[in-house]
């Protein structure tokens, strides 16, 4: 099945050919739902991100400084290694 998608990355470009065959769809209908997905995922995300300002700005949210969330990934991180050890 000939693709009219040719990417610069040759590992991409043998993934969705290889989706493709074994799908049975061709590549640019492939291509189309991933992208989809993507615009639909970033959507997703902005409304989120816009959400959260909309918290803080509104005093509704509260802010963590960056040391103090390092701090507390490292202790989840390290309590997760002792459960898992």
């Amino acid at each position: 099945m000939a693709c009219k998608w040719k990417f610069t990355n040759p590992d991409i470009q043998a993934k969705l050919e290889r989706w493709a065959a074994d799908t049975g769809r061709p590549a640019e209908e492939l291509v189309e739902d991933v992208m989809a997905g993507y615009f639909d995922e970033i959507a997703q995300v902005r409304n989120t991100l816009d959400k959260r300002y909309d918290d803080i700005k509104s005093g509704k949210g509260e802010l963590i400084p960056g040391d103090e969330v390092i701090a507390r990934l490292r202790e989840r991180s390290a309590a997760y290694r002792r459960r898992h050890a």
